[in-house]
């Protein structure tokens, strides 16, 4: 028997990407629902060979299922996460609204799968910023080795990062360049094409932003807070796929060759680290993977234990869908979660 899965924001990247990555990796569903906001009612979405026709999730009676993947806005998650938890299923959310509840768990199945047993606080499970995610797994099983002392991370992230809308306007600006020069940006602060934008998200006082907050907040949550973490958040004028640049220093001994052995070893990790010029992994080449890609592995010898790497994901699907639905997968295989008879 399988289960009652309802998608929210089923006509986004995100949601589309859940609906799609739940028939590839056969999660056990006897009934799935598309829905979004009354304005996209009646919208068509594909799950595998089937035509789902958009419900209004105003509209849709929780009850009758048992497990929610959301993939929307954090004031929309903050008002309906707890009514959909309070009927009954799980809720998988992907926005930044519940990460840092401490009765939600916040969950890489790579990294941390034994908070799921405290799911059933809130019926919520919150999935990380796309950026910590493919960071925690890397980090994750050197980590178990040999403790991390501090982490210096930069990124460079992809516009489908910010959605559709952020998408749209860096193919707009490319083709505008060369035709009337780049039109006004209206999704980022800069023009994007031809571009990057040391800024995403919001300033807060310090001056860091709120992305970079919750890379350093949502690792010390998953896996130590003891880690001394510093980040730079940039966007950058490509389609999909996430890369981070990540330097690290460790407590004790841990060069690169053990470090690529541990990294070969790790669950999620694929590592593509040959020193030639085609030796390594781009975000072009991760679009569409499960993995989280490490290449470039190398002793930092400015300090006694350190390492640089490279780090490269499908943000859509491993910084998002794909991390969502093996969350739920997690749940299943660790019986969490409650069938309700079908009708």
């Amino acid at each position: 028997m399988g289960y009652r899965v309802a998608v929210v924001g089923a006509t986004g990247n995100v949601g589309r990407e859940m609906l799609v990555i739940l028939e590839e990796l056969n999660f056990p569903v006897d009934e799935i629902y598309a829905l979004a906001s009354r304005k996209s009612m009646g919208m068509e979405a594909n799950y595998g060979d089937k035509t789902l026709i958009v419900q209004d999730t105003a509209q849709f009676d929780f009850s009758k299922v048992d497990l929610v993947l959301m993939s929307v806005s954090g004031a929309f998650s903050k008002e309906w996460a707890p009514r959909i938890g309070a009927q009954g299923p799980i809720v998988i959310d992907n926005s930044s609204a519940w990460r840092m509840d401490p009765d939600v768990p916040l969950i890489v199945p790579e990294v941390n799968p034994d908070d799921a047993s405290y799911a059933h606080r809130k019926n919520i499970i919150a999935n990380p910023n796309c950026s910590t995610a493919q960071l925690v797994v890397a980090l994750k099983p050197l980590h178990d080795i040999s403790r991390i002392k501090r982490v210096v991370v930069s990124t460079y992230q992809s516009v489908s990062g910010a959605g559709k809308a952020g998408m749209d306007e860096l193919w707009d600006q490319t083709k505008a360049v060369f035709m009337f020069g780049a039109s006004e940006p209206k999704k980022f602060p800069k023009q994007i094409a031809f571009n990057v934008i040391p800024f995403i998200g919001a300033f807060d006082d310090d001056g860091y932003t709120n992305e970079e907050s919750k890379m350093w907040n949502e690792t010390h949550k998953m896996l130590d807070p003891e880690i001394a973490l510093t980040v730079t958040c940039v966007r950058v004028p490509v389609m999909v796929g996430h890369s981070e640049c990540v330097n690290i220093e460790f407590h004790s001994q841990m060069d690169e060759d053990e470090a690529r052995e541990i990294l070969r070893d790790a669950p999620g990790v694929m590592v593509v680290d040959k020193r030639d010029e085609t030796g390594y992994i781009t975000p072009k080449e991760a679009q569409g993977e499960f993995a989280v890609y490490v290449s470039r592995i190398r002793n930092d010898t400015t300090v006694d234990y350190g390492l640089n790497m490279w780090v490269v994901a499908d943000n859509l699907r491993k910084g998002a869908a794909l991390n969502a639905v093996q969350i739920a997968q997690l749940l299943h295989d660790r019986g969490l979660i409650g069938r309700k008879v079908l009708a």
